[in-house]
């Protein structure tokens, strides 16, 4: 099974994300995300055999919890840059506690023989990708004249461990930023 690590949008967030990839949907053929799965990834697990999956959340479990995280979802770009785009994404904001999150949840499952990642931890969430050189003339139109780029901002205090089969995410296990 595939799985990740992540911190989930609050409702109203995703209700701004949604309103906003609407108004976007028609004005470029790209793989536009599902706003329900957007989420911030900590850590892409990948490839897990089920059997294991205790281990997995074990792991997870000794992750030291750096307090609630704070996240502000604003901003829109492009990766790997605008003039060659292949991800459309908003911006993912805040402090060191989400890069220590990432850091310990990597060194965490690490042991287990999840490969390290080579690039820099750089939140963002995935609104579509291109495909196939797609135009992108009239979404640059609706972007130049956007209203809205700051989607709101909250306190995260639990991660979550996902499986992704199929284009759906599920949650198998939730575990708290704080000490109870």
């Amino acid at each position: 099974m595939r799985l990740f690590t992540a911190l989930d949008l609050p409702g109203e967030i995703t209700a701004r994300l949604r309103a906003f990839v609407d108004r976007l949907r028609s004005s470029a053929k790209l793989a536009w995300s599902p706003v329900e799965n957007l989420h911030v990834t900590t850590k892409f697990i990948g490839e897990w055999p089920e059997p294991r999956l205790q281990e997995i959340e074990d792991a997870l479990g000794s992750v030291p919890p750096p307090g609630p995280v704070e996240i502000a979802i604003r901003g829109i770009g492009w990766f790997p840059n605008a003039r060659n785009p292949r991800v459309f994404w908003a911006g993912v904001e805040s402090g060191p506690q989400l890069q220590t999150l990432a850091r310990d949840t990597e060194r965490a499952v690490a042991t287990l023989g999840v490969p390290i990642e080579d690039r820099e931890f750089h939140p963002h969430l995935t609104l579509a990708r291109r495909r196939d050189n797609a135009t992108l003339d009239k979404l640059r139109e609706l972007l130049a004249t956007a209203d809205r780029t700051d989607f709101g901002a909250f306190s995260a205090t639990s991660f979550f461990l996902y499986k992704s089969a199929g284009g759906r995410y599920t949650r198998l296990n939730e575990f708290p930023l704080t000490r109870i």
